[in-house]
């Protein structure tokens, strides 16, 4: 890296609108940003209180969105001409600390993978509706499986038996957090029921983002409602032979965590400039009985972060976002 770049504050403000779009968590925006204008160095913290005690005890899916919010940003940076020199976990007394983000001036030809999934960052949105029985090409699963290579991830679609597995998992898991205190409260806590709560939240799952209520078909939908009656949501078939895809790394550390998530990241927008819509299915991740059968069923290998949905159909509605005040702090 050379000399600093020049970041204004409107302009830092700007790029750290880009990185939270990501998602999270039943989008708990579980991340904090400082920006020190003396060396043009980003530094992205988890944010504990954004901590999901029953169904995320260890800080994995926190890692994975805040690896999601720093891909989205290194995105950002290409986009408006710079480089980023990323280091993950650095040694420091603040354990809360998960990346520096270091900036120059990008030289002609650098980053122009990044450079491409700009405009993606605002088109996707998470979407909880009816997929079409439409195969997904050869050559954008490929596509989709190298994104996540790039990150240092593993992404696979299961053949038809595993994924008759991966959704039989799913469903357990679901089954069990209807009926589970710890996952009802996580999920109530997260949830934004009442068209008053819905339209004015700037966080959590908003009941217009639910989707439908599944009725038929084999996808792995949550039920975000938790089984509450929610008004004008309606019920309908989902599909039949559901686009599953799983994302994998090597091992299951904080520091996998965060390449997961910036693998999911890179594949989702890209994904989405394919004309895809997507969605998660993280019911048996919750459970570490259910997780453990997910790894690759012919090695026994791999660690299993995500498990995503793809395939054509609308986009999901946007889901509001914490003002950037909320989340960036300024020094110099």
């Amino acid at each position: 890296m050379t000399a600093s770049p020049t970041l204004d504050d409107d302009q830092v403000t700007e790029l750290v609108g880009e990185a939270v779009a990501a998602p999270s968590m039943h989008n708990a925006q579980p991340w904090r940003f400082r920006y020190s204008r003396g060396n043009g160095t980003f530094r992205l913290y988890a944010d504990p209180e954004r901590v999901m005690p029953h169904s995320d005890p260890d800080g994995r899916a926190l890692h994975i969105g805040c690896g999601a919010a720093l891909f989205n940003l290194r995105v950002a940076l290409a986009t408006a001409g710079f480089q980023s020199d990323v280091a993950l976990l650095p040694a420091s007394q603040d354990t809360a600390l998960l990346a520096l983000v270091h900036t120059a001036p990008s030289e002609d030809g650098e980053d122009i993978g990044l450079r491409l999934l700009g405009s993606a960052i605002h088109q996707r949105h998470t979407s909880r509706y009816p997929f079409a029985e439409k195969a997904i090409p050869e050559n954008v699963r490929t596509a989709l499986v190298d994104a996540a290579q790039r990150e240092g991830a593993v992404l696979s679609f299961p053949e038809s038996w595993q994924s008759r597995w991966v959704e039989e998992l799913a469903e357990e898991a679901e089954a069990r957090n209807l009926t589970d205190q710890g996952s009802e409260q996580d999920l109530a806590q997260w949830t934004r029921i009442g068209a008053g709560e819905a339209d004015t939240a700037t966080d959590g799952v908003p009941e217009y983002a639910f989707g439908p209520r599944k009725h038929g078909g084999r996808a792995p939908m949550r039920d975000f409602s938790g089984g509450k009656p929610v008004a004008d949501r309606g019920t309908t078939p989902f599909e039949d032979e559901p686009h599953l895809a799983v994302l994998s790394t090597d091992g299951d550390e904080p520091l996998h965590w965060l390449r997961a998530g910036q693998a999911m990241q890179r594949v989702l927008l890209l994904a989405t400039l394919k004309g895809l819509a997507t969605s998660f299915s993280t019911q048996a991740l919750e459970w570490p009985d259910l997780r453990w059968p997910l790894r690759d069923p012919l090695t026994g290998t791999g660690q299993v972060q995500m498990i995503l949905r793809l395939g054509y159909g609308p986009q999901g509605p946007a889901t509001p976002r914490r003002p950037v005040s909320d989340v960036l702090v300024l020094e110099d």
